[in-house]
């Protein structure tokens, strides 16, 4: 018999900051290897990756699929996102670095392990990428998903509304306005309307306001504050074939420049930005299971 999952909610304090984590495991969490997945600029971590699909199997869930693989994971919010606290200014990577440090600290001491699994997905790179170089010694493994770069199609829509990041700390977005992130350079045909109805339904109700910071900060500021060089850590770069924020343009010389000489570079078929959620979403589970499940 398949051991039954479990969620359970945690609250993390960081310096007055209240941090939302959602953790599931299968059975019991002793003795398994836990991940964290630390999410992008548009919702927190249990909507990004534990999205329950009705009728759909298996599970679209990448929380509950690395459950069922023997792994005990757990999705932050951030400050600014989902359930966590919301400042009234303007968040920064910095921020959500620290975040993210004081979750992983958190998930060590309540786990009872010295290392974490790590994937980032999209702006998640940035944060997660300055925790790997600054404390390489809590991070087992790392997964780079949907790393944007400069130059990608999607930056360039979005340095145009510079001015307007800067003047917004946050933008409200209806249940409607969330559909677009599935498409883009994305074909239909990837897409299964049950899976983008059920997320842009999951957001709306959570995701009351999203913070611009992530957005103001990667148009200016971006490049500076990750160096592959510095990254001493099994690393997998994986994206889908239709990303229009990470490509072989921008993935390949990061990836070439990737510190630790153990590292994979994987392009997922049939699969855009929001690739864990599309039609080749099973390749991208078994990857990633498969890269944590590693020595």
């Amino acid at each position: 018999m398949t051991p039954e999952i479990r969620g359970i909610e945690h609250w993390v304090d960081n310096k007055g900051v209240k941090l939302y984590v959602w953790e599931k495991y299968a059975g019991s969490p002793a003795a398994k290897r836990a991940v964290v997945l630390a999410h992008g600029s548009g919702t927190g971590g249990r909507e990004s990756f534990d999205l329950q699909v009705p009728g759909k199997q298996p599970t679209y869930s990448l929380m509950d699929y690395l459950a069922h693989e023997g792994f005990d994971v757990f999705a932050p919010d951030v400050r600014g996102f989902g359930r966590s606290s919301h400042p009234e200014t303007h968040t920064e990577i910095f921020q959500h670095f620290l975040d993210l440090n004081a979750v992983i600290d958190y998930v060590r001491q309540l786990r009872s392990v010295e290392q974490v699994g790590l994937l980032a997905w999209s702006y998640a790179n940035q944060y997660a990428g300055i925790l790997v170089m600054k404390r390489p010694e809590t991070v087992h493994r790392y997964v780079a998903y949907a790393m944007h770069h400069l130059y990608s199609p999607d930056m360039a829509r979005r340095r145009p509304k510079l001015d307007w990041y800067q003047n917004n700390v946050y933008v409200e977005r209806k249940e409607a306005e969330w559909k677009p992130r599935f498409f883009s350079m994305t074909p239909a045909e990837v897409n299964d309307p049950d899976v983008v109805d059920a997320y842009s339904k999951a957001a709306a109700q959570v995701e009351k306001r999203t913070p611009t910071g992530p957005d103001r900060d990667r148009i200016t500021s971006m490049q500076p504050w990750i160096s592959p060089k510095l990254m001493r850590v099994p690393t997998m770069v994986i994206h889908g074939q239709y990303d229009d924020q990470a490509d072989l343009d921008g993935g390949i010389p990061f990836f070439e420049r990737l510190a630790h000489p153990y590292k994979k570079y994987v392009v997922v078929p049939n699969a855009g930005h929001m690739c864990h959620l599309q039609q080749s979403y099973a390749v991208f589970q078994r990857e990633v299971a498969s890269w944590f499940r590693g020595p």
